[in-house]
């Protein structure tokens, strides 16, 4: 897959990314090397090899998946700018 300058004019303009006029030759370019990068990426076998989350093997962290109460509302309230009954107080907004 080839990336032309109207392709790159088309991506910059999606990303709202102001790209003079000569500086898209390079953009596609650059596009044009990831793009070949992702393509020698596929062209590696891994068939059979488990997905990884380090370079060294370990176990994620886990914890016990249990519903709690949370316990923590005096603390999240305590920096709240109006705080009435157990609820942050806001604002009426809308009429």
């Amino acid at each position: 897959m080839s990336i032309d300058i109207e392709t790159a004019r088309r991506v910059a303009k999606l990303a709202r990314i102001k790209v003079e006029e000569d500086a898209l030759p390079a953009l596609a370019g650059e596009f044009n090397a990831i793009l070949g990068f992702i393509e020698q990426l596929n062209e590696v076998d891994v068939e059979g090899i488990e997905p990884m989350t380090s370079v060294t093997p370990m176990r994620l962290k886990r914890r016990i998946d249990e519903v709690t109460d949370g316990g923590y509302q005096e603390k999240v309230l305590a920096n709240a700018p109006d705080a009435r009954e157990g609820f942050f107080a806001v604002p009426k907004v809308v009429e």
